[in-house]
C-alpha cells in the first residue's frame, strides 16, 4: 500500500529528506504559515503502527496495532511517503473502516506490536485489534 502524510515524522525515518512547507494545509493558510515539515521518502525496513481512538457515544477507548515493512519502491508524491507491505492489508483497511477508526497512525521503526497490544489491552483495559 501507499502511505503518505503531512509528515511530522522524525528525520531518522527517511532515506532522503528536506525541510519544506506542508502542502495540504498551505492551500488554506499559505506556505509561510506551514514551513518546517520534513518531506521525503521513508527508508525501507520494518515498522510498527498503532492507532488509539475514543468512542464518545459508547464511552470506550479502542485501538489497532500491527507490523509491516516499508519497501524500497520509488514513489512520486509529497509529504512523508512510502510504500508498505502489511500482511492482509485489505483486511486491515476494511477493519479500520468498519470500526470507524481515523486514518492517522503512530509509527516506530521497532517491531513492538505485541508489547503495545498487551499493554493497551491488559494494563489499560482498552479494546485492541491486533492485526496479524
Amino acid at each position: 500500500g501507499v502511505v503518505f502524510h503531512c509528515s511530522n515524522l522524525p528525520r531518522s525515518f527517511f532515506a532522503e529528506q528536506r525541510m519544506d512547507y506542508q502542502a495540504i494545509i498551505a492551500g488554506t493558510v499559505g506556505k509561510e504559515s506551514t514551513f518546517g515539515t520534513i518531506v521525503g521518502r521513508v527508508s525501507p525496513g520494518p515498522f510498527t503502527y498503532c492507532r488509539v481512538s475514543t468512542d464518545d457515544l459508547e464511552a470506550r477507548i479502542a485501538s489497532y496495532v500491527g507490523e509491516g515493512r516499508f519497501t524500497d519502491d520509488v514513489l512520486d508524491t509529497f509529504g512523508g511517503y512510502g510504500v508498505v507491505e502489511v500482511r492482509d492489508f485489505q483486511r486491515l483497511l476494511q477493519t479500520i473502516c468498519r470500526r470507524g477508526f481515523e486514518h492517522h497512525i503512530a509509527a516506530t521503526r521497532a517491531t513492538v506490536a505485541d508489547a503495545i497490544g498487551e499493554a493497551l489491552e491488559t494494563y489499560m483495559g482498552w479494546d485492541v485489534y491486533r492485526h496479524q
